[in-house]
């Protein structure tokens, strides 16, 4: 009954709940940058480079015949995924910039506050050691 009792404090603490949800946002994220990659910033690039729908370029191998199928290097799909991957990078990175941030202006509040509240201490050490020389 230990380990089950263990697995469940694991499975219950905050860190695992917490990644389990990052992983959830993570993923509607993704889906919401991909839309945005294919639906809205793709078709105007593409229109500006011939008109056509940029995912459909690809370098055709083989082609298919009857019941075989066709063997082609999708790389527009690649650059697709690829900017959808710059687009999220991105994201992130100002996220964790701004998380940092916020984090450095709460350090240097602290750091100020305990400056004072040392400060004041040897003020007040100094009274008393004032006081105990008279």
């Amino acid at each position: 009954m230990k380990i089950i009792d263990e697995f469940k404090e694991f499975a219950t603490a905050g860190n695992v709940l917490d990644l389990a949800i990052g992983i959830i946002i993570g993923g509607a994220f993704g889906k919401i940058v991909s839309s945005f990659v294919n639906d809205i910033l793709m078709p105007p690039l593409g229109l500006l480079i011939g008109g056509y729908d940029f995912s459909s370029y690809k370098i055709v191998l083989k082609l298919p015949l009857g019941s075989d199928q066709g063997v082609a290097i999708n790389y527009g799909k690649f650059i697709n995924t690829t900017i959808d991957f710059l687009i999220i990078t991105f994201a992130i990175f100002i996220l964790i910039k701004s998380i940092n941030r916020i984090k450095r202006q709460i350090e240097e509040k602290e750091k100020k506050l305990k400056a004072v509240k040392t400060s004041r201490e040897i003020e007040l050490l100094t009274e008393i050691r004032d006081l105990l020389k008279k």
